[in-house]
């Protein structure tokens, strides 16, 4: 099974400010609503909260230090467990979706793919960011530019990473 990340990050790997995403871009949300769809999406608890609402033809699975019970959410203590609850419904890619620490914990090994959005601008006042990719263990594998246009605020491009060693 594949383990990826999807994320939006600034030139300088900034992801969010004040649990909150620092651009409007509708071309990546449609970019992440057609690669999540129908997959296990795996998010931390302030992900969750700042969506607001499980996310439809998903499995919506939220790391939690403590316990979570809501419909259409499954609740679990560690990135791990949840994880596993993938490996065990025999799925063939699930994808971590935030936030900050969670992004950090899964990128210390567990990760084999990373579809970054790397948005063409320098966030001020960020206070969230994703792990630096090292070239030494990933490798671009496909890049796509968007021109920013009237719904899109910055340019961005579509970059998808995989890992070529063990961290």
């Amino acid at each position: 099974m594949l383990i990826s990340i999807i994320v939006a990050a600034d030139e300088n790997n900034a992801i969010g400010i004040n649990n909150t995403l620092p651009w409007h871009l509708p071309v990546d949300l449609k970019y992440f609503k057609q690669r999540t769809t129908g997959h296990s999406i795996i998010m931390g608890r302030k992900t969750f909260e700042s969506i607001g609402k499980a996310l439809p033809n998903r499995i919506n699975r939220v790391v939690s230090r403590n316990a979570i019970a809501l419909d259409g959410i499954l609740g679990y203590h560690s990135l791990e467990t949840a994880v596993a609850d993938c490996h065990t419904a025999s799925e063939d890619e699930c994808f971590i979706i935030g936030g900050g620490q969670i992004y950090n914990e899964a990128m210390k090994g567990i990760v084999n793919k990373v579809y970054l959005t790397r948005v063409h601008t320098e966030l001020e006042k960020a206070d969230t960011f994703f792990p630096v990719l090292n070239a030494q263990n990933w490798k671009l594998m496909e890049s796509t530019f968007v021109a920013k246009d009237d719904k899109n605020n910055f340019d961005c491009s579509f970059e998808v990473y995989i890992k070529t060693t063990d961290l």
